[in-house]
C-alpha cells in the first residue's frame, strides 16, 4: 500500500513541475538555511566543554568600585587562589592565568624570531586542572620550576619538532631564557585558550607571589569537590572582603571602616561564573578571548526556526493554489471509493516526498554555501557526516516537517464533496482563506522584523564608525614589537618620522585601540582618605602621541623634553575631572600620588586636560584617565600622509630591517584595529542581512502561490468584470489591493515587536543610536514593494487573458 502511494505521489508531483519546483526550492532552502544556524549555534554552545569535570569549574568574577571607577573584572587579586585553596573546603584546585600578550620566540644560537600572537603564565596545576594531556612531557614537573615553559604542537613545530622540543632552550624577547619542558596538542578553536601557544611557569613570574589585594590581574579559575554546591560556596566566597581584602586597605587607610567604605559607595564583590557560560554569558573587562554573546545566538535561533516556518507556509499556500486543479481528481477517487483518511495518508506522503527531495537538496546547497558562511560568520564548522545523532535529527525532523507542512493540504483537499467537484462547483468549497490569509501576513511580519533589524544592526555600525572618538584612527599604522630595536628605539622613531610620507609618530604600549591597559589608585594632595581615592587608567606616552592621536587639549599643555619636570607631570581626561570635582582650569597645577606607605611621596602636577576620547568598546562608559610622559617600546604608531601607503609601508619595513635584522616586522591599521572590537556585530550584521534576503525570498514564493490561487478562483469574476468594461488596470490594481491589506496588517503587527527587541540589542551599548520613524517607513516600503512586484506579475496575467476564455472554461 506505501509502495504504491509512493508511485502516486512521485507521479503527481511530475504532473505538476513548475509546483513541485516552487515547493522544493522553497522548502530547500528554509532547511539549508535552518542547518546553517543549527550547526552555527551547535558550534556556539559547545565552547569549553571538552575539559575535564566542566561542569565543577569556574572562574572567579570581581565587580569593583572605587575612585570614582566601576569595574567588571574577569580577574582577581593573585593571592586569591592560594586563599580559597586553603580556607574552603569546597575547593579542589585551583589555577591561574596570567595574559602577557605576544612575543618574539626563537631558539638559542639562532637569530630569527618567530612571533607568538597570545602567551600566557600558568599555574602548574594546569593540566590536571583542565585535563590537558602532554605529548611529551611530564604534568608533574612540566611547569614547576621557573623560567620553563609549554608549547603547543604548532609552536613547537615552528623551531625543533614535537619529539625534540623537550629539553630546548629558548629566547623571550631576546632577553629571556626559558626551557621547553613539555608540548600540548593545539587547543581546539571552540575553548577559550584557543589563541594561546606559549604557557610559562607561574613559578617563575614574582608579581604572582605578593599577598597584593588591590592589583586583579589573573584569571582565577576553581574547581569545586563533586558534593559542592556552588550556591553555598558564593557567601564564603564574599567573606574573603572581610577577612583578607579590608584588613590589607586598612594598612594605607588607617581610619577606613567598612562602614565608611561602604557608605562612599564603594564596593567589591566576587562572583563564580562557570566555565561553560563564559563564551556566551561574560562580557568583563579584559576577557582571555573574545566571547559571543547569547543574544545574537537567541536572534539567529528565530531567524533559523522562521526560516523552517516560513518554507512550510510556503507549502501550504502553494499546496491549496494548485487545489482547483487537484478538485476532480479528489472527486474521483471519493466517487470509486476512497475514504477520507486514505486521501489525507495520500497527501501527506507527497508532502514528505518532497520534503525528503528538499532535504538532498539543502544538503547540496549547505555544502557549496557553507565556506562562504564559515568566512561570514568566523568560524570552521563542517557537516558531521559521521555523526548517527546528526542525520537522525535531520531525518526527524524533516518528516517532522513534511507532516507539518501537509496536514492543512492534506485535510483542506480531503473534505472536497464529490459531487460538487465533478460538476465543477469547488468555488464555494474551498473555504480557509482566512487561514491563508493569517499565513501569509505571519510571513510578512518576520520578513519585515528581519528587515527593521538590518537595519538597526547596520545604522549602530555605521554610528560606530563616524562617531567622534576623541582621536584619529585613519592612516595610522601600529608597528609591534618595538623592543625588538633595542636601546635604539628613539633612533627608530627618528630615522621612521624623517620619511616623507610620515606626518608623525609616538611609542607607547597604550592606545584606544585592543592594546594594553594599567589603572591604579591615585590621591590628591593632602589627602589619604579612602573616600577621595581616583581610580584612573595609567598610559605612558612620549610628546607626540597627543598631536599624533589628534586628540584635543581643553587646557593646559602638552608634554615637553625642554621641560625636565614633566617626567612627573600628567595629563587626564574630562572624566578624570569630573571625580575630582573641579573644573578644566582649576585642575592645572593640582597635584595627585599613587605612593600610599611613604612619608614623603612622589606627586604627579597636572598640567593639561585633554577632551575625553573612546579608549574602550562604545558599550563602555568613559572612565577616568592619565596620561604619564615616559619613553616606552611597546608599538609605534605612525600617522601616514594620503599617498601610496604600500610604498610608505616598504620604505618603514627597510628601517625595521636595519634596526631590528631577523626580526619580523608586524603591523596593522589602526582603524582595522579599532574595528576587531565590534567584530561580533559586524558578523551579526552580515548574517541578517543574507538571511533577511532570504526570508524574504521565501515570503514572495508563498504570496506568488496565494496570488496563482486568488487568480485561478476568481477567474470567473474578472471575465465578467473586463465584459462590464474593467479595464487591466482596474483589474489589477483590486487583485493587488487584498494583498496589500495582508501586508498592512504585517507590517503594524511586525513594527512594536522589531522596536522593542532591537531597543533590548542596542542596550548593550552605552553610545548607540535613537531608532528614527524614517527606519520603520522604510521597512514597510521595501515589504510593499516586494509585494507589489511578486502580485503584480499574477494579477496582471490574471487581467489580460480574454473574458471569453475566462467565462467558457467557467
Amino acid at each position: 500500500m506505501f509502495k504504491n502511494n509512493i508511485k502516486i505521489a512521485w507521479r503527481s508531483l511530475k504532473k505538476q513541475p513548475f509546483f513541485t519546483f516552487l515547493n522544493t526550492f522553497g522548502l530547500a532552502i528554509g532547511i539549508a538555511g535552518g542547518i546553517l544556524i543549527a550547526l552555527f549555534i551547535h558550534d556556539e554552545l559547545s565552547y569549553d566543554k571538552m575539559f575535564a569535570d566542566v561542569d565543577r569549574i569556574y572562574r572567579i568574577d570581581s565587580d569593583i568600585k572605587f575612585g570614582g571607577a566601576e569595574m567588571k573584572s574577569a580577574e582577581a587579586a593573585a593571592p586569591m587562589a592560594a586563599t580559597m585553596q586553603r580556607d574552603f573546603p569546597q575547593v579542589e584546585s585551583t589555577v591561574r592565568f596570567r595574559d602577557r600578550g605576544s612575543l618574539l620566540l626563537r631558539k638559542t644560537g639562532t637569530e630569527t624570531n618567530t612571533k607568538e600572537l597570545r602567551i600566557t603564565f600558568v599555574d602548574s596545576t594546569f593540566f590536571d586542572f583542565f585535563g590537558v594531556k602532554l605529548l611529551v612531557g611530564d604534568k608533574k614537573t612540566a611547569l614547576t620550576e621557573p623560567n620553563t615553559l609549554v608549547l603547543t604542537k604548532t609552536a613547537a613545530e615552528k623551531h625543533f619538532g614535537v619529539q625534540n622540543a623537550l629539553g630546548q632552550s629558548m629566547l623571550l624577547n631576546n632577553t629571556d631564557t626559558y626551557t621547553v619542558t613539555g608540548v600540548i596538542d593545539d587547543l581546539p578553536k571552540n575553548s577559550f585558550l584557543r589563541e594561546h601557544s606559549v604557557f610559562m611557569a607561574m613559578s617563575g613570574y614574582a608579581d604572582s607571589q605578593d599577598p597584593n589585594w588591590g592589583s586583579n590581574n589573573y584569571f582565577t579559575f576553581v574547581k569545586l569537590i563533586p558534593s559542592a554546591n556552588v550556591e553555598d560556596f558564593q557567601e564564603p566566597l564574599n567573606g574573603i572582603v572581610d577577612d583578607y581584602i579590608f584588613p590589607w586597605a586598612q594598612q594605607y587607610f588607617p581610619g577606613m571602616t567598612k562602614e565608611s567604605f561602604i557608605a562612599s559607595g564603594n564596593y567589591v564583590n566576587f562572583y563564580t561564573q562557570p566555565l561553560t557560560d563564559i563564551h556566551l554569558y561574560s562580557h568583563r573587562d579584559a576577557e582571555m578571548s573574545a566571547n559571543s554573546s547569547i543574544q545574537n545566538v537567541y536572534i539567529l535561533a528565530f531567524i533559523g526556526l522562521f526560516l523552517i516556518v516560513l518554507a512550510s507556509v510556503n507549502f501550504m499556500n502553494l499546496s491549496t493554489a494548485q487545489s482547483l486543479k487537484r478538485a476532480k481528481e479528489v472527486g474521483v477517487r471519493k466517487t470509486l471509493g476512497s475514504k477520507k483518511l486514505d486521501l489525507i495518508r495520500q497527501f501527506l506522503i507527497e508532502s514528505g516526498l518532497i520534503s525528503f527531495i528538499s532535504l538532498a537538496v539543502a544538503l547540496i546547497i549547505t555544502l557549496l554555501v557553507l565556506p562562504l558562511f564559515n568566512e561570514l560568520a568566523g568560524k570552521s564548522i563542517s557537516l558531521p557526516y559521521s555523526s548517527p545523532v546528526f542525520w537522525g535529527i535531520l531525518f526527524v525532523a524533516t518528516l517532522l516537517l513534511g507532516l507539518f507542512s501537509g496536514s492543512y493540504p492534506a485535510f483542506f483537499l480531503s473534505r472536497f464533496m464529490p459531487v460538487k467537484t465533478l460538476k465543477g462547483g469547488t468555488h464555494g468549497d474551498l473555504g480557509g482563506g482566512g487561514i491563508r490569509n493569517a499565513l501569509v501576513v505571519f510571513q510578512f511580519a518576520i520578513s519585515v522584523f528581519l528587515i527593521v533589524g538590518t537595519i538597526v544592526v547596520y545604522q549602530q555600525l555605521q554610528f560606530i564608525q563616524s562617531k567622534d572618538l576623541g582621536f584619529t584612527k585613519d592612516q595610522i599604522v601600529l608597528v609591534d614589537d618595538v623592543f625588538a630595536v633595542g636601546d635604539q628605539t628613539q633612533s627608530f622613531k627618528d630615522e621612521i618620522v624623517k620619511l616623507s610620507q610620515v606626518e608623525s609618530a609616538t611609542l607607547s604600549y597604550f592606545f584606544p585601540t585592543p592594546s594594553s591597559r594599567s589603572n591604579s589608585s591615585f590621591f590628591p594632595e593632602g589627602s589619604r582618605n579612602q573616600e577621595d581615592a581616583l581610580q584612573m587608567q595609567t598610559w605612558y606616552v612620549d610628546e607626540d602621541y597627543i598631536p599624533t592621536m589628534n586628540m584635543d587639549l581643553i587646557a593646559g599643555r602638552n608634554f615637553n623634553t625642554d621641560f625636565p619636570t614633566d617626567s612627573t607631570a600628567v595629563i587626564v581626561n574630562e572624566a578624570t575631572l569630573k571625580v575630582l570635582g573641579v573644573g578644566p582650569e582649576e585642575a592645572l597645577g593640582m597635584r595627585v600620588s599613587q605612593d600610599t606607605e611613604v612619608e614623603n611621596p612622589e606627586f604627579n602636577t597636572i598640567i593639561g586636560v585633554v577632551k575625553n576620547f573612546h579608549y574602550e568598546s562604545l558599550r563602555e562608559d568613559i572612565g577616568s584617565l592619565g596620561l604619564f610622559f615616559a619613553r616606552t617600546s611597546g608599538q609605534l604608531a605612525v600617522k601616514l600622509n594620503p599617498g601610496d601607503f604600500s610604498a610608505t609601508l616598504s620604505s618603514i619595513e627597510g628601517i625595521w630591517d636595519k634596526f631590528a635584522p631577523g626580526q619580523p616586522f608586524t603591523y596593522n591599521f589602526m582603524d582595522d584595529s579599532f574595528n576587531t572590537t565590534y567584530e561580533a556585530e559586524q558578523r551579526l550584521g552580515k548574517i541578517f542581512v543574507v538571511f533577511t534576503i532570504l526570508s524574504i525570498l521565501i515570503a514572495c514564493l508563498g504570496l506568488f502561490g496565494l496570488a496563482a490561487f486568488n487568480a485561478q478562483k476568481r477567474t470567473k469574476e474578472i471575465g465578467v468584470r473586463k465584459v462590464l468594461g474593467a479595464t487591466v488596470g482596474q483589474i489589477t490594481f483590486r487583485l493587488t489591493t487584498d494583498f496589500l491589506k495582508m501586508v498592512g496588517v504585517a507590517i503594524l503587527i511586525s513594527m512594536p515587536i522589531g522596536w522593542f527587541i532591537m531597543n533590548k540589542w542596542l542596550e548593550d551599548f552605552s553610545y548607540r543610536i535613537e531608532i528614527g520613524w524614517w527606519v520603520f517607513v522604510l521597512a514597510a516600503v521595501l515589504a510593499v514593494g516586494v509585494a507589489v512586484l511578486t502580485v503584480g506579475y499574477q494579477s496582471i496575467k490574471a487581467a489580460v487573458v480574454n473574458p471569453v476564455k475566462s467565462l467558457r472554461t467557467e
